[in-house]
């Protein structure tokens, strides 16, 4: 698939060839709904949290006695049919993240860059740069490429006036190439790439069958693999040995490979 690349300028620079593994994909629904619900379980703080009875600060002695009065019988005033008492079954601390595997976060990011190009909402643009840090300034650049509404996704890290203009603008958002996600994909009407951006996330989301092979980790022709290799021989000459009141003493290794000249007979 191919794309035409832009400038700030909404000038025409070039083209650029996307991967259809990543960019061409059917898109599925169902994997881009898992992967949302995922996302926002997870940034959820899960810090809410309600007084039981047990942990309100008011008088457990019985409110009136228990026959005589016609009223309902009761003790403390801390039940929660009281104003002021515990709340039952409220909501406690607790984690609310959701496991999903890396095959389906994987695919739901590559069907979300499937859906922008396939909608024709995505343009590329060959880098981010601006002179000077003025919100107006990337304002009027974006108009001219028609974009009101984006997500911005650069290489490594986005320039640092770009992220300065960008910072002031609520629906514009700037993200590296590692921090691209399905969530904030979808939430803006536009996705805009960098070359670079481009090239990160083909090499990231490429399925294992077509990424590069890995360097090896020895050189065979140099000789600096130590595959196969077995520890070097330990070699101690009899006169370096170390004696000790005439008795003579040398490692467990090795006692077996040293044998006095002139063996001593033992007292009796």
């Amino acid at each position: 698939m191919q794309i035409t690349v832009h400038n700030l300028l909404a000038e025409e620079v070039g083209t650029v060839e996307l991967d259809d593994a990543v960019f061409g994909v059917e898109v599925r629904p169902d994997i881009l709904q898992r992967v949302v619900v995922w996302q926002l379980a997870k940034r959820r703080a899960g810090t809410h949290k309600v007084k039981t009875r047990a942990e309100i600060a008011r008088t457990g002695a019985k409110i009136y006695k228990q026959k005589g009065t016609g009223r309902a019988r009761h003790g403390s005033r801390r039940p929660n049919i009281f104003r002021g008492g515990g709340v039952a079954h409220g909501p406690t601390p607790r984690d609310h993240a959701t496991d999903l595997t890396k095959k389906v976060r994987a695919l739901g990011l590559r069907c979300a860059l499937s859906s922008k190009a396939k909608d024709g909402k995505l343009v590329v643009i060959d880098e981010l740069r601006l002179d000077e840090p003025k919100t107006k300034l990337l304002v009027g650049r974006l108009e001219k490429l028609g974009i009101g509404s984006a997500l911005v996704v650069d290489g490594a890290a986005a320039e640092r006036n770009i992220a300065l203009a960008s910072r002031n603008l609520p629906l514009i958002d700037l993200l590296p190439a590692e921090g691209a996600n399905v969530y904030d994909i979808l939430r803006r009407d536009v996705l805009v790439l960098t070359t670079a951006a481009v090239e990160q996330l083909e090499a990231r989301l490429k399925p294992n069958g077509q990424r590069p092979a890995a360097a090896p980790i020895g050189d065979e022709t140099s000789g600096s693999s130590t595959e196969g290799r077995g520890p070097a021989p330990i070699s101690v000459p009899s006169d370096e040995v170390e004696t000790g009141g005439g008795a003579v003493s040398v490692a467990p290794s090795v006692a077996g490979d040293l044998e006095p000249d002139n063996q001593a007979e033992a007292p009796r």
